[in-house]
């Protein structure tokens, strides 16, 4: 694309406004809730309220009973077995649809209430008691691991899901400076602006058609197939638009089951519409990390070597979330170079909300852990945070670039997005300011944060499908295996198209979302997008263009080597006599005439992930009597490859930094003792909103990849992972000169303040805390047998 992108007169690199939003904003395009299906049942879950027990009964008479209510089903009157989600683990994990004998977790469905209206369902649900023997509930994930500690699947024998023992050992206690930090990565909610839904109903060809608020409908697919042990010719899935996804809608939901295997039992639709409190509960959470971590250094600040061992939530379900530690280990390094590493993973089930991907999904926490030790180190070594970064920054001149957690970074230009920030940020006034702020004894006090980050992408690379048809009136269909619920696919992927043909960007239209009508696909996760699918429609325009050519050379009567696409004018011809050139319409028209469709498909292959990477700036203001933290601004300088449509790239870029500053100051899930969620709506999770926030500074620099023709990586996470640890960092460094060393997220006021307090008073603790006896005895059975191993090739 950078060649294309250098002719003159190339819409590539332009600033394209999206083409899909006038149906969004008129309300034209339909999302789950919009269908209109004829005639259907309403699914409202019946939930426990118990974080861990044995069911001796459910009661559903009264439920039964109420005028409107044509059935409520058990997991005895469903009879599906348990099963494997989105990514297995292992099959002790299988988990039922509708609890069966045991609830794990608060908001584990025990029944579904099928009823006329979606307001005598909740009614009836309501109506459903369930006689529960409670067992002891484990909230908390390093208790879960401790040897004493009762098995929530006894079966398994214990609560450790996966464990990695790293081959390589490490130990920072030789080096001339050792920082150590016990680091929280706090459980979040994903809290998209659609809750997540679906509706089922059966088609006129004797199929299940599950319409999902989805990102991967090829997935949900094979999936639901295999959940339901039926022919994936028996599924048919559709996605409406989706009202956010940012990795929690992907893969298959218990409640996909029920309403698919209900419709196909009652032979009419069945809509499940929660609320957001429903959803709170049930869609999986995300985060959920404790870090223990040390980085040696010598006496100039240069790293040595790493030693990390993380404690990671897995909840009451192991499903993808469990995996994730294994994507932070690998991106453990980040910009720097950093000679050794070791690095030890337990993923713990716990009787909570099972945890599953959200925005960078295990790259934020790898990121976040080697910036707080990096801004940690400079504080204990009087280095700028700036100049720390320098001294260990991975030079251009190593790319590609085998770390050593193993992954390849394709390119990286570290230092030059670090300089950006700074200048753009005039950081060298900010310390001046600063520094006259504490001079003068200021209560509200200036912090200034940086966060270096590099992340992966299409995780190990992989393929996806594109397909273009041009038509009759000159327009053109694009097809593509990947989703589109807020990146901007339609008119990136158009941009693609028209950059070959000329035809005009507004009429280039794309579907996916649908298993029939495109044939396979990946979804949408892992930043993936444009890289594969946008490789595949460019590959596939590609092939339409020179089918296009052959059959002009032949209506023409002309040599196919002097038929050329003229862009300006969107026609096709015969070099050098414009007038004999064919709209794409006329060709279109005439290939029909003869039995050919004017089109072109691909399945492009990338052979591994792509490593966008960046620097943020934040600064904040810290109120030292109150605790309150305001961000003044945050700089963001991302490079995600060539920039195919600054427009959308600035969009992702604000989007990122919006959730990475939520997670930094706002955002947490908690459960109390006995496992009620205590933050299941949004008067008590405080997402954050357009007004806690500034106006960002976003800036993007561009080192194409070599992996793909576009030259592009991904930017939907990166915001995400940069913005965290520049505003923690931020926090922390406004307090510094009080002796604080660390504040763990989300920095709220009540933290902040009383942090402030225990430096004033003396009394701060220690941000070192020994990790739990977990990794000595997972250290010790290692000679005994092989460790299970957490895959670090999930696309999400």
């Amino acid at each position: 694309m950078t060649d294309a992108a250098a002719r003159p007169g190339s819409i590539l690199g332009t600033r394209v406004t999206r083409t899909e939003d006038p149906s969004l904003l008129t309300g034209a395009a339909q999302y789950v809730d919009d269908l209109g299906l004829t005639n259907p049942l309403h699914a409202v879950f019946a939930r426990s309220d118990v974080a861990h027990g044995t069911i001796n009964s459910i009661g559903i008479a009264e439920a039964t009973a109420l005028p409107g209510v044509v059935a409520v089903v058990t997991a005895a009157d469903l009879g599906i077995a348990p099963h494997h989600g989105f990514a297995p683990v292992h099959d002790d994990f299988k988990r039922p649809p509708l609890a069966d004998g045991t609830v794990r977790f608060v908001g584990e469905p025990i029944a579904v209430v099928l009823a006329e209206t979606a307001a005598i369902g909740e009614d009836a649900a309501q109506l459903i008691w369930a006689d529960i023997d409670p067992l002891p509930a484990i909230i908390d994930m390093e208790a879960a691991l401790t040897a004493a500690a009762r098995p929530i699947f006894p079966a398994h024998g214990d609560n450790q899901a996966i464990r990695t023992v790293g081959s390589d050992r490490s130990d920072p206690s030789g080096a001339e400076h050792v920082v150590r930090g016990r680091y929280i990565n706090q459980r979040v909610a994903v809290v998209p602006i659609e809750p997540d839904r679906a509706a089922a109903k059966m088609d006129d060809r004797g199929r299940i058609k599950l319409y999902a608020s989805t990102q991967m409908p090829h997935a949900l697919h094979d999936q639901l197939a295999g959940a339901l042990g039926i022919a994936k010719d028996e599924i048919h899935v559709v996605t409406p638009q989706v009202g956010g996804g940012f990795g929690g809608k992907a893969g298959l939901m218990a409640e996909h089951v029920v309403i698919s295997a209900l419709t196909k039992r009652f032979a009419r639709p069945v809509v499940w519409v929660p609320p957001r409190s429903d959803d709170m509960k049930s869609l999986l959470h995300s985060r959920g990390q404790i870090q223990y971590a040390e980085l040696g250094c010598d006496a100039d600040g240069r790293f040595t070597n790493l030693r990390v061992r993380i404690v990671n939530d897995a909840g009451a379900y192991p499903n993808i979330g469990a995996h994730l530690p294994g994507l932070s280990r690998n991106m453990a390094q980040g910009t720097y170079a950093i000679p050794e590493l070791e690095f030890d993973i337990a993923v713990a089930v716990t009787n909570t909300t099972p945890m599953g991907a959200y925005r960078g999904a295990g790259r934020p926490e790898a990121t976040a852990l080697i910036e707080r030790l990096t801004d940690q180190a400079a504080l204990e070594l009087g280095i700028d945070p700036l100049e720390i970064r320098r001294r260990n920054f991975l030079g251009e001149d190593v790319f590609p670039f085998k770390t050593i957690a193993g992954p390849t970074y394709d390119t990286g230009r570290y230092a030059v997005a670090l300089e950006r920030a700074a200048e753009v940020a005039d950081y060298h006034s900010l310390r001046a300011e600063q520094a006259e702020r504490r001079a003068r004894g200021d209560e509200m006090l200036l912090g200034i944060g940086v966060a270096s980050y590099v992340e992966v992408t299409s995780g190990r690379g992989g393929t996806e499908f594109g397909a273009v048809e041009v038509h009759d009136d000159g327009s053109a269909t694009m097809f593509a295996g990947t989703l589109s619920h807020g990146q901007g696919h339609q008119t990136a992927y158009a941009m693609l198209v028209s950059d070959q043909t000329g035809i005009p960007v507004d009429r280039i239209t794309l579907v996916d979302g649908d298993t029939d009508r495109v044939r396979t696909g990946g979804g949408t996760g892992g930043s993936r997008s444009l890289q594969l699918a946008g490789s595949a429609v460019h590959g596939a325009a590609e092939v339409m263009v020179d089918k296009a050519k052959q059959l002009a050379a032949r209506f023409l009567e002309a040599d196919v080597a002097d038929i050329v696409v003229d862009r300006a004018s969107g026609t096709i011809g015969v070099a050098g006599v414009p007038a004999q050139a064919i709209t794409w319409g006329d060709l279109a028209g005439r290939a029909a005439a003869e039995g050919e469709q004017l089109n072109g498909e691909l399945d492009f292959v990338q052979e591994s992930g792509t490593f966008p990477f960046g620097t943020h700036i934040a600064v904040v203001e810290v109120d030292s009597g109150t605790g309150k933290v305001t961000l003044l601004r945050h700089i963001a300088v991302d490079d995600c490859g060539t920039v195919l449509n600054p427009l959308i790239v600035e969009g992702q870029q604000h989007g990122g930094i919006a959730a990475g500053v939520g997670q930094a100051l706002f955002e947490e899930v908690l459960f109390d003792e006995d496992g009620n969620p205590v933050t299941s709506n949004l008067a008590e999770y405080a997402i954050v909103s357009a007004a806690e926030l500034p106006s960002f500074e976003v800036v993007s620099t561009e080192t194409p990849t070599p992996l793909n023709p576009l030259g592009a990586k991904g930017i939907g996470e990166a915001a995400t992972i940069g913005a965290t640890p520049a505003v923690q960092n931020a926090v922390i460094d406004a307090v510094a000169h009080l002796g604080v060393r660390h504040i763990d997220l989300p920095c709220t006021p009540e933290r902040v303040w009383t942090t402030i307090e225990h430096a004033r008073s003396g009394t701060l603790p220690d941000p070192w805390i020994e990790p739990p006896d977990i990794f000595a005895r997972n250290r010790a059975e290692v000679d005994a047998e092989q460790p299970e191993t957490a895959p670090d090739d999930v696309a999400i």
